[in-house]
């Protein structure tokens, strides 16, 4: 990799001429005021000085800030790629990689020290969104001036932990800065984590819980984000989640374990679908009933539960099997799992919609139609309130990682392979920075 020079000595020779000029100003607005009464003079002086210095402190500031970025990284970075979607054979791993610049001046530089592999990655592989996510990264591209016409070469990854080191000017420095240990959710259509540098926005980027190692935080921000919006997509939400019945379909995975965690941070009663090799540990994580997917009459345990308040699908496969049949008057069902995403890649964009709008609308007119339940599809949506008060939460002690295999970033493929097996238990992260709190 090539560094980029070091610009200490050219630093110290702006801070100097800023500060002549600034003298220089001040002394030719002083010698206009000559003929002036002696108290306007001293006055005039003040408040001139002050002025020129004003001005002064904010140019050295700038020029500080945009030094800072010249000598804290170096120009390129190793980053996994692909060509084109398919298979795990399609990622390539390049040591060439230019690491990406800031476009926004709401840009945050985070050099990455963990990062997790999500579902919708695996997926993602192999073509899935490229209609709409290409959609929005053209929409993106023009709006910054950008002429890039390919998604490839193409970085996946949705979510990391790491340190910034570099922010746009509107990027509040109380809140983050240069050297602040952060952990970040990144939107569908951005080039992602998996690799050594990536751009976030302040709205995607929080500072990570003090208690946990970049390895840990790395597995949270994606499930995070995607359980929030899924939750307050059906109006439920920290102030009336309390007493709640909530069933969540597919407890064992990534979303499900941080769902059942954060549900019970906000005093919801809890069910759970999953494996019976699985139950042990949602009970550990405070499900009060874990019910095993695989039974044959799995309907009529859960119907002897008399009814839920909310019903979270992370698996898709249970809608048209009578699951609306168990919401209580009032209820809503949400799925992670929509035909959206499928429809736009078969049929493109507008057909694709035109289609997925058709399927909504009869869900929730049958939804309606039944006692006014509520029909919800639910997509990963980037919120910096809720990563804050995740973090929260987890320095608190009430939502714990649930990691099942850490792999090293090199072994990026067998990552994927891992996570595109069914029946996970947790999450699955890759280090590329040895940890030491690990």
């Amino acid at each position: 990799m090539n560094n980029i020079c070091l610009v200490g000595v050219k630093s110290s020779e702006n801070t100097i001429r800023h500060i002549a000029r600034a003298f220089a100003a001040a002394n030719r607005d002083v010698g206009i005021a000559r003929h002036m009464p002696p108290c306007y003079v001293m006055m005039s002086r003040l408040n001139n000085v002050r002025r020129h210095f004003a001005t002064t402190a904010r140019s050295l500031q700038d020029a500080g800030r945009r030094q800072t970025i010249h000598c804290t990284r170096p120009s390129t970075m190793t980053a996994w790629e692909i060509e084109r979607y398919g298979s795990t054979s399609e990622m390539n791993l390049s040591t060439t990689t230019h690491i990406p610049t800031l476009r926004s001046p709401d840009d945050i530089l985070i050099e990455v020290h963990a990062a997790s592999v999500n579902p919708i990655d695996t997926r993602m592989l192999g073509g899935y969104g490229h209609v709409l996510f290409n959609k929005a990264r053209q929409l993106k591209n023009c709006k910054q001036h950008n002429k890039r016409t390919s998604e490839f070469p193409l970085i996946l990854g949705r979510d990391c932990s790491g340190i910034v080191r570099e922010t746009g000017r509107n990027v509040d420095n109380k809140l983050l800065k240069p050297g602040d240990e952060v952990w970040a959710a990144i939107d569908l259509a951005k080039s992602g984590t998996h690799a050594e540098y990536v751009i976030g926005s302040s709205s995607e980027v929080t500072k990570k819980p003090v208690s946990l190692s970049h390895t840990e935080a790395a597995s949270i921000p994606y499930v995070a984000g995607t359980t929030w919006t899924a939750l307050h997509s059906g109006c439920l939400t920290k102030k009336n989640a309390r007493h709640k019945k909530v069933l969540v379909l597919g407890g064992s995975g990534g979303i499900g374990t941080f769902a059942i965690q954060l549900l019970k941070a906000w005093g919801a009663t809890v069910t759970c679908t999953c494996a019976p090799d699985a139950a042990d540990m949602v009970l550990s994580l405070g499900a009060d009933v874990a019910i095993n997917y695989k039974a044959p009459n799995i309907m009529q345990e859960l119907k002897e539960l008399d009814g839920f308040d909310f019903i979270l699908d992370t698996v898709g496969k249970y809608c048209d099997d009578g699951c609306r049949d168990l919401l209580l008057p009032g209820g809503s069902y949400v799925t992670l799992l929509s035909p959206l995403m499928h429809n736009t890649d078969d049929l493109g964009l507008v057909l694709g919609m035109a289609r997925s709008a058709a399927t909504f609308s009869c869900n929730v007119t049958q939804g309606l139609a039944s006692q006014g339940k509520h029909y919800r599809w639910a997509f990963f949506s980037p919120c910096r309130d809720g990563l804050e008060q995740v973090a929260r939460l987890v320095d608190d002690g009430k939502i714990r990682p649930v990691i099942e295999k850490v792999f090293p970033f090199r072994e990026l493929r067998e990552a994927y392979k891992k996570v595109a097996t069914p029946h996970s238990r947790g999450k699955t992260v890759v280090s590329l920075i040895d940890d030491p709190q690990n």
